[in-house]
């Protein structure tokens, strides 16, 4: 048989149940053609065929971060980076630094700050920015993504004042004499990006094609993207010049449905570079800034449920138009009463036969209500989680969920049932790094080893294959592509990650030591390969 590469002497998991370990893997073209033992792939090739050995080295499928933002994390490698700030006088400094470098009139944006690190936890005020520059509108989204945080003339410019009105599904947090005090949560923030200029088509390209060189450093081969029209734009100028290297499986915003249903458009259009998801909608905030959609009131807090983004009625409207339309509904759920409204629509839509053959997603199922467990896979919902979220807000989980935190990240418990776990990371909300996230499934753990112990609810934890599972075959399936990547196997996309340490072996907290090696997309190494 004539193969273009063939690697040897490797440790192959490769996710496929039919041979789930080899040694040797030949590669024709961007496919693979044959996966087996050394011995019995050396019979395969000729003595021109390239022979790679691999000297024992672990590989994986390539991984598929299942939820990201995508042009987003690009665009915010070059903002004001407030993560993992461990004061507010921290964080302030950050944003002075740019201050100082940034001409007076243009705006200051920046996001990644998280109060519940700052000692008290209380959000910070717009005062607090005054104090750093009063010529410059200033903008820094929390990590979540569902909070705001302005100084002064922000929101003069925005608008917001003492007078201004709660938008829908939205609140300016306000003192006691009724200010604005410079947090906006949720569609609050709308103001304000109306004020900040997109990219043009040049910048977002160039931020598509940055974070593309980033990503394929941490071993990822395709992402699941949650954006809207400029960065699909981006996406295909880079597929049209040659330059894409990820695959990419698009969703639509909600507030664009209308004009995908007119164009036709439906879930899997496209190829194995680009294609089109579902339709993103969100129910409800998150828990960070405690607009999380709560069956009951938050800890502490007897009058706060959260905010429901979308309500009852849009949703179920939202479903019935874009199954209709052949488009999957993927849906930001965080508290657990959205996410059972979420599957109440789904659960409607498909007793009405609705778009039985589309794949509908959660994203994120935070907190489960029990009951709610099993509807998933009775329903055909694929959750969409990201591992990370939970050991970089467990603490947060625990204080204003309590004893409902036995069911938040419940990846074992949905993964029992016989859901399709399908995991990503939210960048720019948390690291895009896939071995944070299986050491996160894993250990359940931080890399100090907080909470200490078996790690935090340990109940839910996932085997490292598990984890890996979730990060290939589970987001393969949820794009639609599951018969052409997430496994090693004849005929498949040519996608690999290399590691330095066996991930399956090792200590579980050791995990985090592993380093990607290379990564090869459709049979090219992207990163690293031979010298």
């Amino acid at each position: 048989m004539d193969t273009e590469l063939l690697l040897i002497n490797g440790n192959f998991h490769t996710m496929d149940p039919a041979r789930p370990r080899a040694s040797a893997v030949a590669i024709r073209g961007d496919r693979f053609v044959a996966v087996g033992d050394d011995d019995e792939m050396l019979e395969l090739f000729s003595a021109q065929t390239p022979v790679i050995n691999l000297g024992g080295e672990t590989v994986v499928p390539g991984f598929i971060d299942a939820h990201i933002h995508f042009l987003s994390y690009g665009l915010s490698l070059r903002e004001i980076d407030l993560t993992n700030t461990p004061t507010l006088d921290s964080a302030l400094e950050r944003v002075l630094r740019r201050a100082e470098e940034t001409p007076a009139g243009r705006w200051l944006t920046g996001r990644g700050w998280d109060q519940s690190l700052w000692g008290d936890g209380a959000f910070p005020s717009a005062a607090d920015l005054d104090a750093i520059s009063c010529e410059h509108p200033i903008f820094l989204r929390r990590k979540c993504g569902h909070a705001g945080w302005a100084n002064s003339l922000a929101l003069q410019m925005a608008g917001i004042s003492a007078a201004t009105p709660n938008p829908e599904g939205g609140e300016i947090v306000r003192d006691t004499a009724g200010q604005p005090t410079g947090i906006v949560l949720e569609t609050a923030m709308h103001a304000l990006f109306l004020l900040l200029a997109e990219p043009t088509d040049a910048e977002a390209v160039e931020a598509v094609r940055a974070a593309q060189t980033v990503v394929h450093k941490m071993g990822i081969v395709g992402v699941h993207t949650m954006e809207a029209a400029p960065a699909l734009r981006a996406f295909q100028k880079l597929r049209a010049d040659g330059e894409l290297r990820l695959r990419i499986v698009s969703q639509i915003p909600v507030s664009e449905l209308d004009d995908a249903i007119r164009l036709g458009l439906q879930t899997g259009l496209g190829d194995e570079w680009l294609r089109i998801g579902g339709v993103k909608v969100f129910s409800d905030g998150a828990l960070g800034p405690r607009t999380a959609w709560m069956l009951d009131a938050y800890e502490n807090e007897p009058r706060n449920l959260g905010i429901a983004v979308t309500d009852a009625a849009t949703m179920a409207d939202i479903v019935e138009r874009a199954t209709s339309a052949g488009l999957a509904v993927v849906t930001h759920a965080i508290g657990d009463a959205a996410n059972r409204m979420v599957l109440d629509a789904l659960e409607a839509s498909r007793q009405a036969g609705k778009g039985l053959h589309l794949r509908h997603r959660i994203e994120h199922a935070q907190v489960l209500h029990p009951d709610d467990i099993p509807r998933f896979v009775e329903l055909g919902v694929i959750p969409s989680m990201q591992p990370i979220h939970a050991t970089q807000d467990m603490l947060l989980s625990d204080k204003h969920w309590g004893s409902r935190s036995r069911y938040a990240y419940a990846w074992r418990s949905l993964q029992q049932t016989g859901a399709p776990l399908a995991f990503g990371s939210d960048a720019p909300v948390e690291t895009p790094d896939v071995i944070q996230g299986i050491h996160a499934a894993v250990t359940r753990c931080r890399a100090d080893g907080t909470p200490g112990g078996a790690g935090w609810i340990p109940e839910e934890k996932l085997t490292v294959a598990e984890a890996v599972w979730a990060y290939t075959v589970g987001a393969a399936y949820a794009g639609g592509m599951e018969k052409e990547q997430g496994s090693i196997t004849p005929g498949k996309l040519a996608d690999l990650t290399f590691l330095s340490q066996d991930i399956f072996s090792v200590n579980p907290m050791a995990i985090l030591e592993t380093d990607v090696t290379a990564t090869v997309v459709g049979g090219e190494f992207v990163y690293g390969g031979p010298a």
